[in-house]
């Protein structure tokens, strides 16, 4: 019984501690975005900040806000937790339903404290474990089928000539496509394994480039700072590219923290990853990024954050890795949580939608007041990022900051080129087109 009785007690401390948690951030995501982000000072925290607004869910008829010139339907509801999404050459869209395995240890109160807010917002709902695959019918509507089930916390989802790739916490599965079918029965065969001890972050994101001949493998650590020993970081925090002919893998870029999503830039034959930086120094650090990613290169992570700024919690510190960090190319605001993104030239969307990126935004835990929840666009010139982000979808929690509605997370355009967004707390995938044909 002495376990029951610690845990109760260890959740009423971390109630009373959750309330004393009002460490507010002064700056705005637009002020940290950018290739030159302001970086304020860091603090240190017994129990960091934290602000989530507790689950509601999309009342009847309601839906996100979207910016002028865009309209907004919803496509597809009851979902299972719906991560990432995959338009497939014939328009039918593949819906990822998954959360974590819940394999990690609760060991701390902090560990504890955490879990309990982001529960309490819907972010850690159970996921359906399975892909569902939308199909739009003659009138315009969308039905849904059990594409494949029994999957083990999956995220990353590819396609390559007739064999679909899907990426489980712990190892890419393959499984043969044929064009048209609503349901795949052949059991996946284990293409590679990936790491999965622990699972801090679960996710495991997916990309193929253009030719189809590598697959890249976003994995994130198992930790903030390496505080669960550097032991369960093997092959963590890193890019991985995988060959597809051989199966044999490497680091393709080492110090990113949790790279949640990947995307290949065809016009200028670079890859590029959105990433989750560390938190507990300040509700203004670490501003999450969009960065190329350089093959060989070094991102920071743990020694230091947005290039060669050093984080002290970290021991032993290495100076000479430091040395060695990579700026990222573009700051997205802190805490944003970036989970999705979606490269674009050339989409059915207004005019200044079709140069950049769009990226989702699943919003902060450890933040006052919110930041992220939503989907922004950031132009690009000459393959570069530029400006400032601009909102493309928002109204994600209500104006007092007290319910959360939904959570943006994976983004794909349609075969009509309208942007798809799953919605993973509010179980359900979005279509955002242009307002005006």
């Amino acid at each position: 019984m002495a376990k029951p009785i610690y845990r109760s007690a260890l959740t009423l401390a971390c109630v009373a501690l959750l309330g004393a948690c009002s460490e507010s951030g002064t700056q705005s995501a637009a002020d940290q975005s950018g290739s030159d982000p302001s970086m304020p000072k860091a603090k240190n925290f017994l129990v960091p900040p934290m602000q989530v607004p507790e689950f509601a869910g999309w009342a009847q008829g309601a839906a996100p806000t979207v910016a002028p010139g865009l309209k907004i339907e919803k496509i597809a509801s009851d979902l299972k937790h719906p991560r990432q999404l995959l338009t497939l050459p014939n328009g039918d869209v593949l819906v990822v339903e998954s959360n974590g395995p819940g394999e990690e240890a609760v060991t701390t109160p902090k560990q504890l404290i955490a879990g309990m807010v982001k529960n309490k917002s819907g972010k850690g709902a159970k996921g359906g474990n399975q892909i569902t695959l939308l199909r739009k019918t003659g009138n315009g509507e969308w039905e849904k089928h059990t594409f494949i089930e029994h999957l083990h916390s999956p995220f990353g989802v590819q396609l390559i000539g007739n064999t679909l790739y899907v990426a489980n916490t712990g190892e890419i599965l393959s499984f043969p496509y044929t064009e048209g079918e609503t349901e795949i029965k052949t059991p996946g065969v284990e293409f590679t394994d990936l790491p999965s001890t622990v699972n801090h972050h679960w996710t495991k994101a997916l990309q193929a480039n253009p030719e189809g001949t590598k697959l890249y493998v976003g994995v994130g650590s198992n930790s903030n700072i390496t505080e669960n020993g550097m032991e369960v970081e093997y092959r963590r925090a890193n890019v991985l590219e995988v060959d597809v002919a051989s199966r044999s893998s490497r680091i393709y870029a080492s110090g990113i923290r949790n790279p949640t999503g990947l995307q290949w830039d065809p016009t200028t034959n670079k890859l590029w990853a959105i990433a989750n930086e560390r938190d507990e120094i300040g509700a203004d650090l670490v501003p999450d990024y969009m960065t190329s990613v350089t093959e060989g290169a070094f991102y920071g992570w743990p020694y230091s954050y947005y290039g060669q700024n050093v984080d002290t919690r970290v021991m032993p510190q290495r100076p000479d890795m430091v040395q060695k960090a990579i700026k990222p190319d573009y700051a997205l605001g802190s805490h944003v949580a970036a989970l999705g993104l979606l490269l674009s030239q050339k989409n059915a969307l207004p005019a200044k939608y079709q140069t950049g990126a769009f990226v989702s935004e699943h919003g902060s835990w450890d933040r006052s007041p919110l930041s992220g929840y939503a989907v922004v666009f950031v132009a690009f010139q000459d393959g570069k990022p530029v400006g400032k982000p601009e909102t493309l979808v928002s109204g994600f929690y209500s104006k007092d900051e007290k319910q959360l509605y939904g959570a943006p997370v994976g983004v794909v355009f349609d075969k009509d080129g309208a942007l798809l967004i799953a919605d993973d707390v509010g179980n359900t995938v979005w279509r955002v087109s242009s307002a005006t044909p």
